[in-house]
């Protein structure tokens, strides 16, 4: 069974390699239908990509390099931007090339056809999957899901804790897992993660009054600032001078109150530091949830997120 991972992931394989070792290999993977992965070197005028197969170099015309870049409903810059990235691809048949030789005609169209009929098409709210960052928006995070094709993570839906920009989270390249929060008629999916990142009670766990310990101060209200311990979990320290969102904090764990939901700290200090981001720790229950309860069973407020619920 085909399995289908967001491109690079068969970059550097061994059966990969091996295909694109020669021309004969090449011809027994269009023979076979196999996927390949290689880099592309040129987008040319007319947006047909080039790409680099080692013993020779392959053609992806325009139409063939996404889904819908002949109906018109994907922007060519779904191709400009694979310039030095690995794609994936089928070989569809041999073409004479520019110097004489022979030039392997290939299709990322067919690969993200093919990823979308027998893996996405599958997929239901609440299905944990794997993806990797592609970009990065001040309303959103952009995944690639399986082969190049796109999905998107809301800020809102990141994490608890809230951030300025999905930057405070991710890094373009990174991997991580998403869960299915919406699949549309159209096929398209967006995706949520703060589910993933643990309830208030394991987050709570970690910590314990009379400690101190690394935050992030994430929000500055009259009535106290808001400190990032973990990305589902914050807590609201007293107001101090000259503190601003973005800093990084020691605090001092006054009290953890489970039934309010709430961690009273205290600043030992804040200051300006610039960390790279920490990959995220994981409290995954499988590979499916039908539903998320943040809250603890003795708060009265209750934030829960339903993946069955239209």
């Amino acid at each position: 069974m085909t399995t289908y991972k967001p491109e690079g992931a068969l970059l550097d394989t061994p059966e990969n390699a091996y295909y694109l070792r020669d021309l004969s290999t090449l011809r027994e993977a269009f023979s076979q239908g196999v996927i390949l992965e290689a880099r592309t070197v040129l987008c040319d005028h007319g947006h047909d990509l080039i790409v680099d197969l080692g013993c020779t170099q392959g053609i992806i015309p325009r139409t063939e390099g996404a889904e819908g870049i002949e109906e018109g409903t994907t922007r060519d810059i779904a191709l400009i931007s694979r310039v030095g990235k690995p794609v994936c691809f089928q070989i569809t048949g041999f073409e004479p090339g520019p110097d004489g030789g022979v030039r392997p005609v290939l299709s990322r169209r067919a690969v993200q056809a093919q990823c979308r009929r027998d893996y996405l098409d599958h997929l239901r709210p609440g299905d944990i999957i794997d993806a990797r960052v592609t970009h990065l928006e001040n309303f959103g995070c952009f995944v690639d899901i399986g082969c190049g094709i796109p999905s998107l993570i809301p800020i809102d839906a990141i994490s608890i804790s809230r951030i300025s920009h999905p930057r405070d989270r991710f890094f373009v390249g990174q991997e991580i897992h998403a869960v299915v929060r919406y699949t549309a008629p159209d096929g398209k999916i967006t995706l949520s993660h703060k589910e993933l990142l643990g309830t208030w009670e394991e987050n709570a766990s970690l910590f314990a009054p009379g400690e101190t310990v690394a935050g992030v101060v994430r929000s500055v209200e009259h009535y106290g600032i808001f400190i990032e311990l973990t990305p589902n979990l914050a807590g609201l320290a007293e107001p101090k001078e000259d503190v601003f969102p973005g800093q990084q904090a020691s605090v001092f764990i006054k009290n953890i109150l489970p039934e309010k939901m709430k961690v009273k700290l205290i600043i030992v200090d804040a200051f300006d530091a610039k960390y790279p981001c920490v990959p995220p720790r994981y409290f995954l229950p499988g590979s499916h949830m039908d539903s998320f309860l943040y809250s603890p069973a003795c708060s009265d407020r209750v934030i829960r997120t339903d993946f069955a619920a239209p």
